[in-house]
């Protein structure tokens, strides 16, 4: 009788988990929420005084001034949007502090009328980290002080995943109403540094996590590699919104955007623009523009994360690259080149 009665009580337990948790927004839904946005264009934004997530969002590097003064370049020249990596270990030392900081970063992202999407998880660049004082930037190397989340800890740790869970939950639900979030981007680049199928399961926990706190905004996690097919798949079919990254020129944006439409979703390359691999404004921006496609360039200003030098580039003596890698403005808010702000600018003038 009792083993009866236990068994009941777990599937009727399943019947409410089934239950809680949200499916995938309509393609009808997703439609509608995204004709409501208009055309969205933004960068990967880190302040240039950070060298990565972490010294971001701590406390004591906590940076308004700066963060402040950059948000204000990237709305004169029409940007509206911001794509920021957030970071597990900075809430788990100080949950209610972090919280606050996220706040702040909204309140002033909204006084210039930039709306935020946040990145949970990445499988990018460094493997290990620490809270506290983060290392200085290695001279002319792109992102040497970049770390992943939650990177190798979570196979050395395996009781991580209960913070990590924790994490994504608590933030989820303190924020899941906030206009001031555009979406929700739960993994960067799941697989990538060579993990491959083992990102599966986190990639996976993140959606159902996502889909347990039913967020007002979109969530989503953007496909990069064609190798990966089974978290393509997952991706694809999982998100509310497609989002993608492509480095390559407009033949190869089009051509990613061409293999998307398919899906039937709106459309946000969350990623490109790399102007020695002839990703830039000038070819790839129009053409995101005319497909209705969001268009969000990695990098805003330069500084600490080093972006401005190419990924497999290192330039040991600190030398100004030709051309930048990534970026659009200098520290001071003199732009890289006046032709590319001049032409953003004319296209974020105009509907």
């Amino acid at each position: 009788m009792k083993k009866t009665l236990i068994i009941v009580a777990l599937f009727i337990g399943q019947v409410v988990y089934a239950q809680t948790e949200r499916p995938v927004w309509t393609k009808t839904a997703a439609k509608t929420w995204y004709a409501k946005q208009g055309w969205l264009r933004g960068c990967d934004f880190i302040p240039s005084s950070a060298v990565n997530q972490l010294e971001m969002w701590q406390k004591e590097t906590f940076d308004t001034a700066t963060i402040s003064r950059e948000l204000g370049y990237a709305s004169s020249i029409g940007l509206n949007c911001m794509r920021v990596f957030l970071h597990h270990l900075a809430w788990q030392e100080d949950p209610a502090g972090f919280k606050k900081r996220v706040n702040e970063y909204l309140a002033i992202a909204h006084r210039h009328h930039i709306k935020t999407i946040f990145v949970f998880f990445d499988d990018c660049w460094n493997e290990s980290y620490h809270a506290g004082k983060q290392p200085e930037p290695k001279t002319g190397v792109h992102n040497s002080g970049w770390v992943r989340d939650p990177g190798k800890r979570l196979y050395d740790e395996p009781l991580l995943k209960d913070t990590l869970e924790a994490y994504v939950k608590d933030l989820l639900k303190t924020f899941k109403n906030d206009r001031r979030i555009l979406m929700w981007d739960l993994y960067n680049e799941p697989g990538n540094s060579d993990y491959r199928e083992k990102s599966l399961p986190l990639l996976k926990l993140a959606f159902h996590w996502a889909h347990q706190s039913n967020p007002s905004q979109p969530v989503t996690a953007g496909v990069y590699a064609e190798d990966l097919p089974d978290f393509n798949h997952f991706q694809l079919t999982h998100s509310d919104i497609i989002t993608y990254h492509n480095y390559g020129d407009e033949k190869e944006q089009q051509k990613a955007i061409d293999s998307l439409k398919k899906y039937g979703r709106p459309l946000i390359c969350t990623e490109y623009m790399a102007r020695p691999r002839n990703s830039t404004f000038f070819n790839v921006m129009p053409l995101l523009k005319k497909e209705k496609v969001g268009a969000i360039n990695w990098g805003l200003v330069a500084g600490k994360t080093n972006t401005k030098y190419a990924w497999d580039t290192p330039m040991p003596d600190g030398a100004d690259p030709k051309p930048w890698f990534h970026e659009i403005f200098r520290p001071d808010g003199a732009p890289y080149d006046e032709k590319e702000t001049d032409l953003i600018k004319s296209l974020t003038a105009t509907p």
